[in-house]
């Protein structure tokens, strides 16, 4: 049997949900992200926008000089799950959905009997109509060539709105489709690949389907013929239903260099809570607790340690990253970035000891702090060092979690 491949992208996501809340941004420049005075990035910008070269990633104070009517907005991201969730409600037509992130998934509808572009068609108009949201679906026989159809369509249309294209490659023509495209175009094909792959003429990827495969074993080792495959449209991955978190973590960038020890503290004690609180929701907890430093000049370095047992525990998490933190950092090196993470994750088992009363005691009084603040807000309930910390005028941030 033939499979049937969607891939489905929320076209310029936030943008899209921050429009439903002001419609009035509709057809203007503006993006989503932190502010410029703060070293915010651009999240997610408007196709408006992106008519003056306005890219997601790029610092909003270059956004703000490429646009100087640029409107920026602050995102809202429980909006954005929220929607997310409701998008995703949608599209299950099929048990075969693979969520690749909050705005994209794969579907698999090989077993529905109708053509895969009437199925993409009604997606789509769903989404469009109950949501008042754009989506653009790529569809194939594999993953590959659902994603590459996808892209491939949306750059078609080239307008300052959304483009909520439909792009269909149908059974067998594949190979024919991805052939006059550039090798960049493929999956696996980054910068240092395409480069060494025109520096023996191969910039397409029906030439890089041609090449023989002793010739890509040569340079790429057992990635060659693999990659060759790929240049024929062959892609034989199963959708994968459920991701296993590898590592829950959360970063600040600040809006200026800190050296104050006692505030560069204050920013690990509020980033493991944060972690802390992520890991009991998500029912698990972790046995490496990791920090990420970032100095003035942009050096970066991570650095972590094995527990002897795993943890969700604010405290622990904090008390590691701090120790870590210290032996790594100079008093008077100011610091442009803060990370904690915490990997090795599994179900919150303690092992048992003379201070598992503690343990447990910690355990639900962090429960019951997480179910206040889920209930009534992040602010119902500090402990006496938030406080102080507050009152101490916090560094202004700029958090990322991921």
């Amino acid at each position: 049997m033939v499979r049937k491949i969607l891939h489905l992208d929320l076209d310029a996501f936030f943008c899209a949900v921050e429009e439903l809340h002001d419609p009035s941004l509709k057809g203007k420049p503006f993006a989503v992200g932190g502010k410029a005075d703060q070293r915010g990035v651009v999240a997610s910008c408007s196709y408006a926008a992106r008519v003056f070269g306005v890219r997601s990633a790029m610092p909003m104070g270059r956004a703000l000089r490429l646009c100087p009517e640029l409107i920026v907005i602050s995102s809202r991201h429980g909006n954005y799950s929220k929607v997310s969730q409701q998008v995703m409600s949608l599209i299950e037509i099929s048990p075969f959905i693979e969520k690749i992130s909050i705005d994209e998934a794969f579907i698999e509808v090989t077993a529905l009997p109708e053509p895969l572009v009437e199925i993409a068609r009604g997606l789509q108009q769903r989404v469009n109509t109950e949501l008042q949201l754009p989506i653009s679906i790529g569809g194939a026989t594999n993953k590959l060539v659902a994603k590459i159809a996808n892209d491939w369509g949306k750059l078609q249309k080239k307008n300052p709105h959304p483009p909520n294209t439909l792009t269909i490659i149908p059974p067998g023509e594949e190979a024919s489709f991805l052939a006059p495209l550039p090798v960049q175009s493929l999956w696996g094909v980054g910068p240092k690949t395409a480069e060494k792959l025109a520096e023996i003429g191969i910039t397409t990827i029906g030439a890089l389907a041609d090449t023989p495969p002793a010739t890509l074993e040569m340079l790429f080792g057992r990635f060659g013929p693999d990659l060759r495959k790929r240049a024929k449209g062959v892609d034989n991955r199963p959708i994968e239903m459920e991701h296993e978190v590898k590592s829950i973590s959360n970063e600040i960038t600040f809006a200026k260099d800190l050296v104050n020890e006692n505030e560069l503290k204050q920013t690990f004690r509020r980033l493991s809570e944060q972690v802390g609180r992520r890991l009991r929701q998500d029912s698990l907890a972790g046995t490496t607790v990791q920090i990420k430093l970032r100095w003035s000049d942009f050096t970066t370095i991570t650095r972590q340690r094995t527990l002897p047992s795993a943890t969700n525990l604010d405290q622990e998490i904090y008390d590691t990253a701090v120790l870590l933190f210290k032996e790594n950092w100079s008093k008077g090196r100011p610091v442009r970035l803060i990370g904690v993470g915490v990997s090795g994750l599994g179900p919150p088992i303690h092992q048992l000891n003379l201070w598992d009363d503690d343990h447990q005691k910690e355990a639900n009084l962090l429960s019951a702090v997480d179910e206040l603040r889920e209930r009534f807000g992040r602010d119902i309930i500090k402990r006496a060092h938030r406080i102080h910390d507050e009152e101490q005028n916090d560094p202004p941030l700029n958090e990322q979690d991921n």
